[in-house]
């Protein structure tokens, strides 16, 4: 087994490496379900390292394989690609050359620490026990999302335990936080059409107010999480959507809503959709007025398995130090990486990326989002000594 100081001087020597392929990465961004010139810029680059089976599960999602000297375990070590629609208000050399899209949300941070890990540890061929396979996952952030298509595609068979790390500003560059348990949130969406009678504005009662009967729905669907629902279940439902009307003196025939339903309790997520309906039907049957509702059904959320998580804490107190652990809450995001975890028992973890003095402090999704470079470093070693350690014979 390698010793702690070999493996994080191997993961620092790789250091420039992963930086430069964040920048090129950050510099080029392609959106879910687009993400050719990304995908292949990955494929060639870990074909350039050598000892991997590399392949394309999807269209734009990419596999390498590293087979050890002997058989043993199997560990699936995913991160997402794509970038998101957002137009970038950063300022610095490598900012995005797509107009309205960026890396607001780590991606190419998450995927030059994987590509930084599978160059690590093709070097130690020799010293794997068993098989690490590197998951560079399209499409996280739009639903139905690319883990699925990964999974359908056979990428998590015979596979013993799953990992990733998500970069996080609203943690401290050098810090690790972990959860056992429930990590993020199910995220479900829905629409609602309310058809009523429309009218001129002056004359309101010969109408049927879509409007008014939408705006008691929106404030009724609250109720649910209020009163509806056990304060310690976490749940959020929010209404994102309201469209109606297209003059000021006309009350409009329909008004459209719709919005975000997440919870990390997988028997609640089951119960919330006929709760919605409920509020739905009694508000519009109360006035007269019609609905159509549709109910999507998104990400499961990321439970993480609490053997998983014991080792990838005590991986972080032996690396970094037991200052550098941070035990972290849920937080009501989803993520994908769940589909895997379908399969097989896997922890998500936070890797900081915050540093205020440097002014890197805007939350994930944010026009200004970015990391301090340095948790590049951190996120690669936690991946380098982790694999070891799951890979162990146990």
């Amino acid at each position: 087994m390698m010793k702690t100081g070999t493996l994080s001087d191997l993961a620092y020597q790789v250091k420039s490496d992963v930086v430069k392929w964040r920048r090129f990465l950050h510099e080029n961004p392609e959106l879910s379900f687009h993400e050719e010139k990304t995908s292949q810029f990955i494929y060639d680059t870990l074909l350039s390292f050598g000892g991997l089976e590399v392949s394309r599960p999807t269209k734009t999602s990419v596999m390498a394989r590293l087979i050890g000297r002997q058989p043993g375990k199997t560990l699936a070590i995913r991160a997402d690609i794509d970038a998101l629609p957002i137009q970038e208000e950063n300022t610095f050399e490598f900012v995005s050359n797509k107009p309205g899209v960026m890396h607001a949300c780590g991606h190419d941070g998450h995927t030059s620490i994987l590509l930084g890990t599978a160059k690590v540890l093709t070097s130690l061929k020799e010293q794997i026990i068993g098989e690490v396979r590197f998951l560079f996952q399209h499409a996280e952030e739009t639903q139905p999302g690319g883990a699925q298509e990964m999974v359908a595609a056979g990428v998590m068979e015979n596979v013993d335990c799953v990992t990733g790390l998500h970069l996080l500003p609203q943690l401290e560059v050098g810090k690790i936080g972990i959860i056992s348990g429930s990590m993020t949130a199910s995220s479900d969406n829905f629409t609602v059409t309310i058809h009523g009678k429309g009218g001129h504005s002056g004359i309101p009662h010969q109408t049927i107010d879509s409007t008014t009967i939408a705006a008691q729905v929106v404030t009724n669907l609250q109720h649910i999480v209020s009163r509806n629902t056990d304060p310690l279940d976490g749940t959020v439902i929010s209404v994102t959507k309201f469209i109606g009307g297209t003059s000021l003196n006309v009350i409009p025939d329909a008004v459209h809503i719709g919005g975000s339903i997440r919870t990390l309790s997988s028997d609640l997520r089951d119960a919330l959709p006929t709760l919605l309906e409920k509020v739905i039907k009694g508000v519009t049957e109360a006035h007269g007025a019609t609905y159509d509702l549709q109910y999507i059904v998104g990400y499961d959320p990321v439970v993480n398995d609490e053997g998983i998580t014991k080792i990838i804490r005590e991986t972080a107190c032996k690396v970094f130090g037991d200052k550098a652990l941070e035990l972290r809450r849920p937080l009501m995001v989803s993520d994908d990486f769940s589909a895997f975890q379908q399969k097989a028992p896997g922890t998500y973890f936070w890797v900081g990326a915050g540093n205020e003095e440097k002014g890197i402090k805007n939350p994930l999704h944010h026009p200004k989002f970015t990391i301090d470079e340095e948790a590049l470093d951190k996120g690669l070693k936690m991946m380098v000594h982790s694999t070891f350690e799951l890979l162990k014979p146990r």
